[in-house]
């Protein structure tokens, strides 16, 4: 679509500087009225701000939108991903990556209600987050139009940023005139900080860049136990107590919070081409993933569980590179869903210094039977002289290859 043509514009707004003089930029580039969409999703920041900097620079209150979307993201988006068990690349909870479709959704939500044009984000030309905000985008409006101003416009140095925020009188605070040590992005699940002082994967994360928990060595020297109960693969109670989705991730978070859990240095590869070095702080997660699997152990069957963690790399990518509305997710998730049928009981975890242990679970759907599994000798369903056949037939390719070998002398 032609500049002309565009007269609305639905941005992804945070209120900081990046997305202000985005805001100003499309004003003056395309000449269109911005309509501002600002998503609480738990990033631990006051979001009225960023409602009266929008009214400042012009947006009229009818185009300025805050939503509060924890609920929403922890119920909706984050649970579906535990469920899975989902971690990229083995190590990854995925923090950043879950909470693009649901601001992108609300986009596309605004946009329809608002008569929009066009749809824009401020997610750079280098990194994941620009896939993520556009595949949302087109899954649900196939006739979409984006605008991607990092893919754009020629203000390619701090300085330039600067210059503009100055000539169209952006405010600009005064640790925001430098060149930012790094960058952080936050909501409910995690924290995640990357480039300048981290861009070296030989140097060790300055403390300094720590938000979300404390130092494991200074956690305290006491361990924490807590019981977390799961109904059909999601929790719903800490210490007997229940809590709705967010207001138990937040509970989560404190804990892990307070004993130094959750810290991942991470070497990645994005999804654009190149590798990157972040640090992630999901203390809450943290616990929860430990206590999902910790649950599932005794209520999964064999089957079940091993091919949920056969399927779960290609899941957790799929959410990384930003197909959360495509329709391999869907099938996934609805195989993984089923699976968690019987996923209910509690768990009971000790929180130590950095450390998240499984202490206990128990679960009226429980598959773990202590009679099958006891060396005392009683009335059991098992009878050992069944396990000589058993093997012989699993030894049955394996004895069929060596006598081939000692056939053709091959070893």
């Amino acid at each position: 679509m032609a500049k002309a043509n565009i007269k609305k514009v639905v941005l992804a707004y945070s209120g900081g500087l990046d997305t202000s003089i985005i805001l100003k930029w499309l004003q003056t580039t395309y000449g269109c009225e911005v309509v501002t969409f600002t998503a609480d999703l738990g990033q631990g920041e006051e979001l009225e701000p960023a409602r009266k900097k929008a009214l400042l620079l012009g947006i009229k209150p009818a185009n300025i939108f805050v939503e509060d979307l924890r609920e929403e993201f922890v119920r909706d988006y984050v649970f579906p991903m535990f469920r899975a068990n989902a971690l990229y690349e083995g190590q990854y909870l995925l923090g950043t990556s879950i909470a693009r479709p649901l601001i992108a959704k609300k986009q596309i939500e605004i946009a329809e209600k608002v008569g929009a044009d066009a749809v824009a984000h401020g997610a750079t030309g280098k990194g994941n987050d620009q896939v993520r905000f556009e595949l949302t985008y087109y899954a649900l409006k196939p006739d979409v139009t984006v605008i991607a101003p990092w893919r754009e416009w020629d203000l390619t140095s701090r300085s330039k940023l600067i210059e503009f925020a100055e000539k169209h009188q952006i405010p600009i605070a005064k640790d925001k005139r430098g060149e930012a040590p790094f960058s952080v992005d936050a909501n409910l699940l995690h924290a995640s900080s990357e480039g300048k002082v981290l861009e070296d994967p030989a140097q060790e994360v300055p403390d300094y860049v720590y938000s979300r928990t404390i130092d494991p060595e200074k956690a305290p020297d006491k361990a924490t136990y807590i019981t977390i109960d799961f109904e059909r693969g999601d929790a719903t109670a800490i210490d007997g107590t229940k809590l709705s989705p967010a207001t138990l991730l937040a509970k989560l978070n404190e804990l892990g919070r307070a004993n130094g859990i959750g810290r991942l240095d991470l070497v990645e590869n994005r999804f654009v081409g190149m590798k990157s070095r972040g640090m992630y702080e999901t203390p809450g997660g943290t616990i929860l993933l430990a206590a999902h699997r910790g649950i599932e152990s005794i209520t999964l069957d064999r089957g079940a569980a091993h091919l949920k963690d056969e399927l779960m790399p290609k899941y957790a990518e799929l959410v990384y590179y930003g197909f959360w509305f495509a329709p391999e997710r869907e099938m996934l998730q609805a195989a993984i869903d089923l699976s968690q049928k019987f996923v209910s009981g509690r768990v009971k975890l000790k929180l130590y210094k950095g450390n998240v242990a499984v202490v206990g679970r128990e679960s009226k759907y429980s598959l773990y039977d202590q009679e099958l599994v006891t060396f005392e000798e009683g009335a059991v369903a098992y009878d050992h002289r069944d396990a000589e056949g058993f093997i012989k037939l699993n030894a049955l390719r394996l004895r069929t290859l060596a006598q081939r070998r000692k056939k053709l002398k091959l070893d």
